[in-house]
């Protein structure tokens, strides 16, 4: 059987690890590990033909699956092209197990075609590497069973993320006779403890929120990783919860505020509402207005949970380490019930302020706007269904106009932010999501960069509701200090003049651009009830979205100003 004992003994060892899904881009040298896996009933195969969108199409059925997700290409700049998508797993903490066929070591470094140096191709953006040796003896054989496990094991293990493999093979690249999965062949499985604080740590953690200018913030958060019931700890402290729409928290309905972003905008909101500590979990938030809140003089109580030191704030204070819930579960035992404070109960009321305020001006609205769209999107989704949210203007209209309450599970790349790859990793979720429906808002340009990312859709039949926003350009440089500059549009708005719909229907979608508000929501109700592939395309001028934009944060921070004097009066 030759090289192929290794490779039957690595895909078993992926199969015991927790692989069920492999995502397959065709090539020769890669023959030999594409036949291996089709051995394993067990595996789900997924072939798509570009590189880069079958990488994050992997990574979205990871991310919302929470299992380890197998990518197999050829050697060469095919296994370059997965680069993006191995940068997002490790900065989102997204388990990928990447196999790269490689040429054999004798025609490295000679001009091999198709040959490029593919030893740790992907440097510090995976957690693990192994350069494996192929071949048909016993010790190759025990080696690949291994380095599958462990391959599992790093991936899924506190940070998740991406590991690499690459497998050399030498022709013949076709097995000689029919291959047989191997029988399971016993490994060691590394435990997974529960990590807690110390009880110094708690009681020094408890004693510093107890101070009283507290809250709590829940920035993004990895898909996959539980949430700890930190709307518990909030209602037994009576400290204000500022939920991000990516930490799990904010459509739970348990009482988080969400319309921070809109009065945090202004300087002196946000020297009224300071806070003297914060606890904080998950990456920085979303919201830049919240992240100049946080950056004022503070201490912070940081629960690091599975990542690493996450905290570029940089602030003095105390690290609580281990896992989050067993951290939260040890401070609310510490914390006596609190009342509400004073400072709390200011946080409550311009928030809901804010929220009526921005509420009732979207529902005033006579036109397009992106951010009633988004708007509007959450709202026709339920708890069962996905959202998949684009890393530029989606995600930050998400997070100003949309209430909390019951709502969608929410999903983004905001590991490194990147614009790359999100139609692929929307679908690749949507497959991991089978009992409700999946929607996705993105912008002209994210849509553009992955355009070969809608094959998914029609190989595999996914049903996707797509809310494309259409500025012509590039939309979130309006609101930086860009916009002024006379070579703007050349640089920064870059418009593109494209239309999307003929590119949808040759992928068997369908495409529609409402002309008014009450379009746009039927529409989406539409593209919600229906299988297949649907996009909705709501076109805006990036000038007017910036001028709209701006009248619902002056409505918002007029109603949270008016509500904490009433406050003061009282």
């Amino acid at each position: 059987m030759d090289q192929y004992r290794a490779l039957l003994a690595l895909c078993g060892a992926l199969v015991q690890g927790g692989v069920q899904d492999v995502v397959i881009s065709p090539g020769s040298r890669s023959a030999p590990l594409a036949i291996s896996v089709a051995a394993f009933p067990a595996i789900r195969r997924h072939v798509l033909l570009d590189e880069r969108s079958a990488a994050f199409f992997a990574l979205g059925l990871a991310k919302e699956s929470g299992r380890p997700v197998a990518l197999i290409c050829t050697s060469g700049t095919a296994a370059a092209n997965f680069h993006p998508a191995v940068v997002e797993a490790r900065a989102g903490y997204v388990p990928l197990v990447v196999l790269t066929a490689d040429r054999p070591r004798e025609l490295r470094d000679i001009g091999a075609a198709q040959t490029i140096d593919q030893v740790s191709l992907y440097g510090s953006s995976v957690k693990w590497f192994s350069d494996l040796p192929v071949g048909d003896s016993a010790a190759e054989e025990t080696y690949a069973r291994a380095a599958g496990m462990r391959a599992c094991s790093i991936a899924l293990a506190a940070p998740a993320g991406p590991v690499h493999i690459n497998v050399p093979l030498r022709e013949p690249l076709l097995p000689a006779e029919p291959l047989a999965p191997p029988a399971d062949a016993p490994y060691i499985r590394p435990a997974s403890p529960e990590r807690r604080p110390s009880p110094e740590q708690l009681d020094e953690a408890a004693a510093l929120l107890a101070q009283g200018r507290a809250v709590i913030v829940a920035g993004p958060m990895p898909a996959h990783r539980p949430v700890p019931d930190l709307a518990a700890l909030a209602a037994r402290t009576g400290l204000p919860l500022l939920a991000d729409p990516l930490s799990g928290l904010r459509y739970r309905g348990d009482g988080a505020l969400d319309a921070y972003d809109l009065y945090l905008r202004d300087p002196e909101l946000r020297r009224e509402l300071q806070p003297e500590v914060v606890l904080r979990i998950g990456a920085l938030p979303t919201s830049k207005s919240l992240g100049t809140l946080l950056s004022g003089a503070l201490q912070q109580v940081l629960l690091s949970g599975e990542e690493p030191w996450r905290d570029p704030l940089l602030a003095p204070g105390i690290e609580l380490p281990g896992d989050a819930h067993l951290v939260i579960e040890g401070l609310i035992a510490r914390m006596p019930a609190m009342p509400e404070s004073a400072f709390s109960a200011r946080w409550r009321a311009a928030d809901r302020a804010a929220r009526a305020a921005a509420e009732t001006w979207l529902a005033g609205l006579r036109e397009l706007f992106d951010g009633a769209a988004i708007r509007d999107l959450c709202g026709l989704v339920s708890p069962r269904d996905l959202l998949f949210v684009g890393s530029s203007m989606p995600v930050r209209d998400l997070d100003a106009f949309t209430p909390g309450g019951a709502g969608p599970r929410v999903l983004s790349n905001r590991g490194a932010n990147g614009i790359d790859g999100v139609v692929s990793s929307a679908l690749g979720a949507a497959m991991a999501h089978p009992l409700g429906r999946a929607a996705l808002a993105i912008g002209d340009i994210s849509f553009y960069h992955d355009l070969n990312g809608l094959l998914a859709a029609k190989r595999f039949s996914l049903n996707l509701a797509v809310l494309l926003l259409h500025n012509d350009g590039g939309g979130i440089f309006s609101y930086l200090p860009q916009a002024g500059r006379d070579d703007f549009e050349e640089f920064f708005g870059t418009p593109h003049g494209l239309e999307f719909c003929h590119v949808v229907q040759m992928y068997g979608g369908s495409h529609v651009r409402p002309k008014d508000p009450a379009e746009v929501r039927s529409a989406l109700q539409d593209a919600l009830s229906a299988p297949g592939l649907h996009v909705v395309e709501v076109r805006t001028a990036r000038p007017r979205s910036v001028a709209l934009h701006e009248e619902a944060f002056a409505a918002a921070q007029r109603a949270a100003r008016a509500a904490l004097s009433g406050q003061r009066d009282a």
